[in-house]
């Protein structure tokens, strides 16, 4: 239980988009748990959840990588049917920011979000969808690309 506690302090480090997310505590629900401290991996299996303030990141499977008491990166593994889920507020957005796609990996340090596999992005009123997706939260910047055999193309769509 102790390992659990001091894993969940390590995550309050993170950086995310909106003021005082970072300071909020952070709240893991899983079917079970592997906390490795000697590496600094970490699994949250089954219908795992994370949430810290406005950002909510659910999946089958979540993979947490720490280092020096900060967290890496945060990997969320779905599949074609239930797919991973990346939710967040945005202080310059009336709506939430919603991701879905079989994997999504959150950067920690750069302040990115990946999209593997079917990615869809609402951003506003705004939605993009591709094979990938890459979303720079601190620049608000979001980069889609199609299926490299063309079979899946970009989709763009903007409400004016």
């Amino acid at each position: 239980m102790n390992k659990i506690l001091i894993f969940l302090s390590l995550l309050s480090s993170l950086a995310l988009a909106v003021p005082g997310d970072a300071d909020k505590p952070i709240e893991i629900e899983a079917q079970s748990v592997l906390v490795d401290e000697s590496t600094g991996f970490n699994q949250f299996m089954g219908d795992a959840i994370v949430t810290q303030g406005s950002i909510v990141l659910s999946a089958e499977l979540i993979e947490v990588q720490t280092s020096d008491e900060e967290v890496e990166s945060m990997v969320a593994k779905g599949s074609q049917q239930k797919p991973a889920k990346y939710i967040q507020s945005q202080p310059n957005q009336a709506r939430f920011i919603e991701a879905t796609a079989i994997e999504i990996t959150y950067d920690v340090e750069k302040g990115l979000v990946f999209l593997i596999g079917d990615a869809n992005l609402v951003q506003g009123f705004d939605s993009f969808s591709g094979e990938t997706l890459e979303y720079d939260i601190n620049n608000d910047k979001v980069l889609v690309e199609g299926s490299e055999d063309g079979t899946k193309r970009v989709k763009f769509k903007i409400a004016l």
